[in-house]
């Protein structure tokens, strides 16, 4: 996608750690775990926190309609250049399309953006048609949640610093439920893992 490599994007923490591998899986094509994923998605859909926009151009040459949310400039600018739809801001800002977006994703540990999973959640209610569903990658399970504040960095450039949780696997209903939705399903790939979540 990139000639650039993962030592040019950071997502780094306030406390000075990198969490490489995220960064590393961002500028690569869409690995077999997340072809999978993708081949669940019904059009259109959002991708929130798309970073450079690797599952929206995936999207796009599928055929299926994309449009991606990202917070950081030099993470848009990026997926512009890929090629990906997107509108630079925040989740919480006003969305193109708003209750009629099919599928909603939040990849790469995104059900965190905020550090409040279930606030979260609520909002992606707000936007996904009411037979919309939403496709997120979990913690494995039995992670601790840590609450910290992270921002992405591209080459010399950094974003703003915003708060971000992780959520287990075996521990994403709580929060589901309380935003409205159940778990569909719950699979792992590679040594990831994934959900598949639908209104109650």
């Amino acid at each position: 996608m990139t000639s650039m490599s993962t030592r040019d994007l950071r997502l780094r923490t306030n406390r000075g750690g990198v969490l490489s591998a995220e960064a590393g899986r961002w500028l690569a094509p869409p690995p077999p775990e997340e072809e999978l994923l993708l081949d669940r998605v019904r059009g259109p859909a959002l991708d929130i926190g798309c970073g450079p926009g690797r599952h929206v151009v995936a999207l796009i040459r599928r055929g299926i309609s994309a449009f991606g949310i990202e917070l950081t400039p030099a993470a848009a600018r990026l997926a512009r250049q890929q090629g990906a739809p997107l509108m630079e801001g925040s989740v919480f800002d006003e969305v193109p399309r708003m209750g009629e977006w099919r599928t909603a994703l939040l990849l790469d540990g995104n059900v965190g953006i905020g550090g409040n999973p279930v606030r979260l959640l609520q909002r992606v209610g707000d936007l996904i048609a009411p037979e919309g569903r939403v496709l997120v990658e979990l913690g494995a399970p039995g992670c601790d949640a840590e609450r910290q504040r992270v921002r992405l960095e591209v080459e010399d450039t950094s974003g703003p610093w915003f708060p971000w949780t992780s959520v287990a696997a075996d521990r994403i209903d709580p929060p589901a439920e309380k935003a409205g939705f159940t778990v569909h399903d719950l699979w792992r790939g590679a040594d990831r893992w994934f959900a598949e979540l639908g209104r109650l």
